[in-house]
């Protein structure tokens, strides 16, 4: 197997908020020639990087410095940031929107609107991005805004980043915590749901509360998806996913990308980049434990997280690989973890 082979399709990066803080669509060219950053095209194609779910997140202001203070201790719970209004949040997704389709038209990458244009764009060697929306700040209650961003591409929402919405409530940064922190899904979280599931847009269930998965888990009919999480087993943060979370989401024939940020990989809680490929597996062989072979994958979170220092780019990916033959997976387990659980998740979701 080539250090660059089997592709990697991952569940989440932040590439276009970086693009976005650097100046928007008029830095896509950036991409292409590389940037300081864990994703642009050049180490893609280093790393045998496919493609995958490019977030679209509008943030809060953070003292960035005290959180990774914070998140150093042994023990620590961040206040989450107010909810941000629908009239602040609409220019930022619009711009990282346009920040996508600019990358797209000047030939770094595919939006992706099915299955078979992700294969297609893998066959090809191109790179295959998903349209995903971190925090429906943006999504009216009409839900007009939606069916407005689905014709534009979008396939992947999280309802929720922690920070509360008019659709639901989100975990806090809270180590150690169980995920059962408050209340779930709104009315218009409830019917948000709905719409999604009509329209064929992936929920990612992420960031999340436990009542909130569970409201999800009742009130749709699409396999149950967490892009990027973990197993609480090994590291008891509020961001991880308990054994019975996991065990519905295998029931619903679902999915989950394991999250390369340190501090939901470490048993410590600690957003520390020391951390061994080999934690990494261990969350890999519990989730196999309880969703099968068939429904794990990669969340990466790159640009957007403190990431083991052995993996700090995607162009660090054949690192892993070889962690997983030296694990002892062979040649087709480490294929569907690269890719085709994805691909086989997304045709169950959106169709073929």
């Amino acid at each position: 197997m080539a250090a660059t082979q089997p592709a990697i399709i991952d569940g989440h990066n932040d590439v276009l908020l970086k693009l976005y803080r650097a100046g928007g669509p008029a830095r896509a060219q950036g991409f292409l020639d590389g940037l300081d950053g864990a994703l642009d095209l050049p180490k893609a194609r280093t790393g045998g990087f496919g493609g995958g779910f490019f977030a679209v997140y509008v943030p809060s202001p953070t003292d960035r410095e005290f959180k990774m203070e914070e998140m150093s201790k042994p023990k620590y719970d961040l206040p989450l940031p107010e909810p941000i209004d629908w009239e602040d949040a609409v220019p930022v997704v619009l711009s990282q929107a346009a920040t996508l389709l600019e990358l797209e038209r000047a030939g770094a990458l595919v939006v992706c609107r099915s299955a078979a244009d992700m294969r297609a764009a893998l066959q090809a060697g191109r790179l295959a991005a998903i349209f995903h929306i971190e925090g429906a700040e943006a999504i009216d209650p009409d839900l007009h805004m939606l069916d407005v961003l689905h014709a534009a591409g979008l396939r992947s929402l999280g309802p929720v980043w922690s920070r509360s919405t008019i659709f639901g409530h989100g975990v806090p940064f809270r180590y150690p915590s169980s995920p059962d922190i408050g209340a779930g899904l709104t009315d218009h979280g409830i019917r948000l749901v709905r719409r999604c599931n009509a329209l064929g847009i992936m929920l990612d269930l992420s960031h999340l509360n436990e009542a909130g998965f569970w409201d999800v888990a009742r009130h749709s009919d699409k396999p149950l998806v967490a892009t990027h999480s973990n197993a609480h087993a090994i590291c008891p943060h509020s961001r991880n996913l308990t054994d019975e979370q996991l065990r519905a989401i295998a029931e619903s024939d679902g999915m989950v990308g394991v999250n390369f940020a340190a501090a939901f990989l470490r048993p410590d809680g600690q957003m520390n980049a020391n951390v061994p490929i080999s934690v990494m597996l261990d969350h890999l062989d519990h989730l196999m434990g309880i969703l099968g072979e068939d429904r794990v994958g990669l969340g990466s979170d790159y640009d957007g997280a403190v990431v083991p220092q052995m993996l700090t780019t995607v162009a660090d990916l054949p690192k892993l690989r070889q962690a997983m033959t030296e694990r002892g997976y062979g040649d087709t387990l480490i294929a569907k973890l690269c890719h085709e659980n994805w691909l086989r998740v997304l045709e169950k979701t959106w169709g073929s």
